[in-house]
């Protein structure tokens, strides 16, 4: 399966485990809760998923890599406690506390999330020494003489064997005390996460021409040579830093994250390329409506790269009027939600602007300690930070208005909240307008073909893109989603591109 279907099967054993009865008791009993054992290649996303489903299911996480711990970090270390037994006292063994279970405990004291998620990676490269501990684990749910708190779903992860040659096979009788499911790469699942994550549009580019890049583990003479998603994403988040710093990245740079000569000599010399193609056909004058003359000439005559390339650069222009239009729009929500919250809790007779900061201070508690159990993500949190910065400015102007009653209040952060749905709708405007023009472009450069199947395609996958078009229903992507997605046109375009692709 790929690593979104691990995701989704995680999300739903979780949910089942805990579960309660009508006594309040879990239902599935503890003894029949199989922990989880994910063996797939390495950088594919397993352990982030861990830390998508722990935010999105509100439960707490634990998260180790098991080759960095000992048999004694693991079990505890042995002292000395004394037991009477038929009336004369003898020394008996006993463990502390294991630190993995007693980080669990800290979790729960610290975030006061009492069920979460114990995720353990590389559980099947084990030293000799720990192995038995790590068998022991994933069948008794113990580690020494401490159990796993009940309400922990038991999570472990590793490399098979071709990958890692520490590897260590699990035996029958442990294998069937878990729940085995085995993760490949998957570029389509991937590409739709990638989208929603913001991932460079040279790379999503690149990979639409060259999918078979996009995973890839060899052996020769020279060593182990890789290429993982997780090297792409990487890569994509240094991408983006040195475009706004202005810098260049060459080979020598690439070849840091794609650790493949080939694959990193191809997307290097791609890439220049890529931003080549941005300032040759002008995207930024085909999104603001003014397409110059040469720009149709050009696309006429472009290479299926070429007008592959073309199609991700028009994406990743929209998605700078996507996300500004989005965050504009979660902005204006979220200081509307307070503001009408305050309405309902303002009193007659109550102090309006102390209410209202109270109102505040209520709420960054609370952000805070989410942000303690790990339950925001980086996005999140810049959306938190963001809206107290606009929630401090309707503070402030409320301050300034000093109103006597609860009316004049209302009054005051009507006034002072108009600014943000305007701002957003200028924003929704200027995507749209910018969504039309790209459209436009495309219909007269290529006509409803391979390169708007793709267009139309990626608009539906990213996250900003198509909370956009939820909200903003637009009739050419309408239209062509009927066309191409919906009435078997996508699979005679599909054919198209393929023999494009042979071709190239």
């Amino acid at each position: 399966m790929n690593i979104q279907r691990a995701k989704e099967e995680i999300k739903h054993t979780l949910q089942a485990y805990l579960a309660k009865d009508e006594l309040g008791r879990y239902a599935i009993p503890a003894i029949r809760q199989r922990p989880l054992l994910l063996i797939g290649p390495p950088g594919v996303g397993k352990t982030q998923i861990m830390e998508q489903i722990a935010r999105e299911c509100r439960v707490g996480l634990v998260s180790y890599t098991i080759t960095h711990h000992t048999r004694q970090s693991a079990v505890g270390l042995p002292m000395i406690s004394k037991e009477v037994f038929d009336g004369a006292e003898y020394p008996v063994t006993e463990y502390t506390m294991s630190e993995i279970i007693a980080s669990v405990h800290r979790c729960i004291r610290d975030t006061g999330l009492r069920e979460g998620i114990l995720f353990i990676d590389e559980i099947n490269c084990v030293s000799e020494t720990l192995a038995p501990t790590m068998l022991q684990f994933l069948q008794c749910k113990t580690f020494g003489n401490q159990a796993v708190p009940e309400g922990w779903l038991i999570v472990a992860a590793g490399n098979p064997p071709e990958y890692n040659k520490s590897v260590r096979e699990f035996d029958v009788v442990t294998l069937d005390r878990v729940r085995r499911m085995d993760i490949q790469p998957d570029l389509a699942a991937w590409k739709q996460y990638a989208r929603s994550a913001g991932v460079h549009g040279a790379i999503l580019a690149y990979l639409e021409l060259h999918p078979e890049h996009f995973y890839k583990v060899t052996r020769d003479v020279d060593g182990m040579q890789f290429v993982t998603a997780r090297g792409w994403e990487d890569l994509s988040a240094l991408l983006e830093s040195y475009g706004r710093l202005g810098l260049e990245a060459d080979e020598e740079l690439v070849g840091q994250y794609l650790q493949n000569p080939d694959i990193a000599a191809d997307f290097a010399a791609y890439l220049s390329l890529y931003y080549k193609y941005g300032d040759d056909y002008g995207v930024e004058q085909i999104l603001a409506g003014n397409p110059a003359p040469a720009a149709y000439a050009r696309a006429g005559q472009a290479g299926f790269d070429e007008r592959l390339s073309l199609v991700g650069l028009l994406l990743a222009g929209l998605d700078g009027f996507f996300a500004p239009a989005m965050r504009a729009e979660e902005l204006a929500d979220a200081c509307f939600a307070v503001i009408r919250q305050f309405k309902a809790d303002l009193a007659a007779d109550g102090q309006p602007v102390e209410m209202f900061r109270a109102a505040l201070d209520a709420r960054r508690t609370q952000l805070e300690e989410q942000k303690r159990a790990k339950l925001l993500s980086r996005a999140d949190e810049v959306r938190a930070v963001r809206t107290d910065a606009a929630l401090n400015g309707l503070l402030a102007a409320l301050q300034a208005d000093a109103p006597a009653d609860a009316d004049e209040a209302l009054a005051s952060l009507r006034k002072a909240f108009a600014p943000l749905p305007a701002d957003r709708q200028q924003k929704m405007d200027a995507a749209a307008a910018a969504l039309a023009a790209a459209f436009e472009f495309l219909e007269n450069a290529f006509g409803p073909g391979q390169e708007m199947l793709v267009f139309v395609t990626e608009l539906g996958m990213g996250a900003d893109s198509a909370a956009f078009l939820a909200e903003n229903p637009s009739e050419k992507y309408q239209e062509y989603s009927r066309t191409l997605l919906l009435s078997g046109g996508e699979a005679r375009i599909l054919a198209e591109i393929a023999a494009d692709k042979a071709r190239s």
